[in-house]
């Protein structure tokens, strides 16, 4: 079964030639909404939809997108609430070092003594670097920065991830 990855979600119609408003969850808008990407829509309650970009340009926070075949408001207005995908085999390959949030998400972090704090639930995009959630048993979720200093390694092989976390980062025990 083909395994699909969120590049983003279609949250409105943008004028009457049939564009949409779409709040971005890639790194790689350029490479994802290039004139003739083939994206998949999905909602709920229907077949997955193949799309064919047709244009794409920025328009305040928003990335808007226009599909071959679907030039009126009243084609793309269905498409509203729906989350467009590409599949796991058209990612871009990233530099070393570089991970996809799918990679990261959990993974199993530890500190540098072997001492579990629980597993990654999510990333946060915040501003200047990522935010990892991590869930721990019985415990407050820990947010962990994505920096060299607290991050040390990241293992993908072993599913792990050591850190070194500052004093007091994770002093909430009450």
């Amino acid at each position: 079964m083909t395994e699909y990855l969120n590049v983003g979600k279609i949250v409105n119609t943008h004028g009457i030639r049939g564009e949409v408003r779409v709040i971005s969850q890639t790194d790689f808008p350029e490479e994802r909404y290039r004139k003739g990407a083939e994206l998949t829509l999905f909602r709920e309650n229907k077949e997955p939809l193949p799309l064919i970009v047709s244009g794409h340009r920025k328009h305040k926070n928003f990335d808007l997108l226009t599909f071959e075949g679907y030039s009126n408001i009243n084609d793309v207005e269905p498409f509203r609430n729906g989350i467009l995908k590409v599949t796991k085999d058209d990612l871009v390959d990233l530099a070393e070092n570089e991970f996809y949030y799918h990679e990261i998400i959990g993974l199993e972090v530890v500190e540098e003594d072997g001492t579990v704090i629980g597993k990654v639930k999510e990333i946060l995009s915040p501003g200047a670097n990522d935010v990892w959630v991590v869930q721990r048993k019985g415990k407050k979720d820990a947010l962990i920065p994505y920096i060299e200093s607290v991050v040390h390694t990241i293992d993908l092989e072993n599913g792990q991830v050591t850190v070194e976390i500052p004093e007091g980062l994770l002093d909430d025990e009450n």
